[in-house]
């Protein structure tokens, strides 16, 4: 029986809710509901819609609807700048907790900020400036309450193997402070975009397990190349893959230095014993966050004392003192090099700000808050772009100081201004007393902090759960080892993204059975209570069908039947009459889906088999409708349950007189 052009108006109307009885065996009527059609809109209100989903997926405009307009005004001070937000409510309370936990992190930043700048390539003095100007900027427009802003050791690193490859930061260093500037402003602008345009879903493509891998790759790399300041080398390579920095170390053995080895284990010791004390007992959480300033001034002490017979152990020298100079005419905006600066910019802020997200929403879940990812890539970006033009580069949040700043008690962003004050404090009067601070001392802390990146926990998990994600994390790791880190980088996101064509072009399709006395259908690979109903194959296909899966499917189900009669001959089983596929999880379809639909239901055909479509989505059902394609299945060739298909498929069976032998 045809579809009728009745029947396409009732589906499509309230009539849907009608239903209709059928006899079955138990002589107990069954109610077989009629699969409707979504209500109609036009293609513009389908557009607006779609588009709503994908970049507004959590309506943020919700609070402005039935307001005033001086309340939509606050409203939108507070959305954009959320200081407006919880300012009004902050009191010496707040201020007094974020004090504490301010100087506590500025303990562990005015180091770390040194250090970094040094794994980028850049005068120490940089870290600092890029310590103050940031967090101000993120306390106004951040909404992560225990964000610690700063310097981090991923964009550090990406930052300084990407320029040196190209440019010497010793034989052009100026060249190459301008590269530094001009990629972060490429960064922030980069960050601010993906928030502003509300494209966040692009990080998305640096999965979990791409990030594990990466981040142990690049543990793995910066503490080779820190072997330089721990053993007082002063010839090396600036490569950053694993065998030319190995073999850089044995081949200037003669440059090796037994007073830094010394300094340098020994604090690297201290180092770690504190970390791994404030590991497994919370409480001392600021010994590992005052160990890394102790060690400076401790350091530095030794070194300053005993001077005349510390000769083999570099220090950093002389730092100027004085605010952020401006550097806005440093920014390299034409010439051969921008492209560098471009790529640069782009890979160190995609991980810049993945990291920033990645540990904003995780302080914020354990406070039950919300932090909204899109402000956030605005904020950081926004930070960025000023930075570039106060001789600062790229920063976002970094996870070692806001697990300081988290445990230090912070309740507001306010701790990252009393960061700054303390780093400004720094910068204006104490510089001098970093003269004779070692550099080996700079490496031991970078290595510390370095090696918490590893996470061997993470690479078990992955594969024990997922085989592919574990090869995603293998090649990431190994690419940024032998090959370089934004290959590397670059390699792991395409087993990514192959992962996802695997899934999307070789979806999962599985045989169903009824689980005894339920109306319940279940794979019979994980149910072994499940039976197989008589004349029926009941097939699950579980993902849109789109023109990347289509012949797929169409093949797999061909492949289901053949094996399915195979096994029937076999078991001398009645015969199928009915193939049933399960539409549950077919959230889309497009045209190719369509038309492989319908081939295969030509196909059947011929071979006296019905095709049966059970509960299609109200998209895919829409567009069977508009393609005519529901006209072929007739009143009988959908229906919402796969029950309510093999009970009246089968009742009507059992109506049709036999014919004669």
């Amino acid at each position: 029986m045809g579809l009728s052009s009745n029947r396409v108006e009732d589906l499509s109307g309230h009539a849907c809710n009608d239903s209709f009885e059928l006899p079955i065996s138990n002589n107990e009527p069954l109610e077989v509901h009629r699969v409707c059609l979504p209500p109609h809109k036009t293609t513009l209100q389908k557009l607006r819609q779609r588009l709503l989903e994908v970049f507004f997926p959590d309506d943020p405009l919700h609070k402005f609807k039935n307001q005033t307009c001086l309340t939509k005004f606050l409203l939108g001070l507070q959305f954009f700048f959320p200081v407006f937000e919880w300012g009004p409510q902050y009191n010496l309370k707040l201020l007094r907790a974020d004090i504490i936990s301010g100087f506590t992190i500025a303990s562990l930043a005015i180091p770390q900020g040194i250090s970094y700048a040094k794994l980028a390539n850049l005068p120490p003095i940089i870290g600092l400036y890029s310590s103050f100007v940031p967090p101000l900027i993120y306390s106004v427009l951040g909404s992560s309450r225990h964000l610690a802003v700063g310097p981090v050791s991923i964009a550090s690193l990406v930052m300084g193997t990407m320029l040196s490859e190209v440019v010497s930061y010793t034989e052009e260093p100026l060249l190459y402070l301008q590269l530094a500037f001009t990629a972060t402003l490429f960064a922030g602008l980069f960050q601010a975009s993906l928030g502003f345009f509300r494209l966040g879903f692009i990080i998305d493509f640096l999965s979990k397990a791409t990030l594990v891998g990466f981040m142990a790759g690049a543990a793995v790399i910066v503490s080779m190349q820190q072997l330089k300041g721990l053993l007082g080398i002063i010839h090396f390579t600036s490569k950053m893959q694993i065998i030319p920095v190995l073999s850089s170390v044995f081949q200037h053995k003669d440059e090796w230095s037994w007073q830094t080895i010394v300094m340098g284990v020994c604090f690297l010791a201290f180092l770690l014993t504190t970390r791994q004390i404030s590991t497994r007992n919370p409480k001392f959480f600021w010994l590992s966050a005052a160990s890394p300033l102790a060690s400076v001034i401790l350091s530095t002490l030794i070194v300053a004392l005993l001077k005349s017979k510390a000769n083999g152990i570099q220090i950093i020298g002389h730092l100027s003192k004085g605010l952020n100079p401006p550097s806005m005419n440093m920014l390299y905006l034409s010439g051969p090099y921008l492209p560098l600066a471009i790529k640069t910019g782009i890979v160190s802020g995609i991980l810049a700000l993945t990291e920033g997200i990645a540990v904003g929403r995780t302080f914020a879940a354990l406070k039950n808050y919300q932090v909204d990812g899109n402000k956030e890539m605005m904020a950081i970006g926004l930070m960025n772009m000023a930075g570039c033009c106060s001789s600062c580069y790229v920063t976002t949040g970094s996870f070692s100081r806001s697990a300081v700043n988290y445990n230090a008690g912070a309740q507001t962003v306010v701790s990252n201004i009393i960061m700054a004050t303390a780093v400004l404090i720094t910068l204006l009067f104490l510089m001098p007393l970093f003269y004779y601070t070692p550099i080996v001392i700079l490496a031991t802390i970078i290595i510390t902090a370095v090696t918490g990146l590893i996470d061997f926990q993470a690479a078990f998990r992955l594969w024990k759960v997922d085989k592919l994600d574990f090869m995603a994390c293998m090649c990431s790791f190994f690419g940024v080892l032998f090959i370089s880190v934004p290959l590397g980088l670059a390699i792991a996101v395409g087993v990514s993204v192959f992962k996802i064509l695997l899934h999307v072009t070789r979806p999962n399709t599985g045989v169903l059975g009824n689980i005894p006395g339920t109306q319940v259908y279940q794979n019979l690979h994980r149910y072994r209570t499940a039976v197989r109903i008589p004349s029926f194959l009941i097939l699950a296909v579980e993902a849109p069908i789109y023109f990347a899966n289509s012949t797929y499917l169409q093949e797999r189900v061909l492949r289901w039947i053949r094996e399915e009669e195979e096994r029937i001959v076999a078991n001398k089983e009645t015969e199928i009459k009915c193939v049933i596929i399960d539409m549950t999880a077919v959230s889309s379809i497009d045209s190719s889906g369509i038309d492989t639909i319908c081939e295969l239901r030509r196909t059947l055909d011929k071979r006296s088999l019905k095709l049966v479509l059970t509960n299609p989505g109200g998209n895919v059902m829409e567009k069977l409708h508009e393609s005519d394609a529901l006209e072929s299945f007739g009143l009988n060739g959908i229906y919402l349950t796969v029950s309510e298909a093999v009970a009246d498929i089968s009742s009507f069976w059992k109506k049709e007189p036999e014919l004669p032998i």
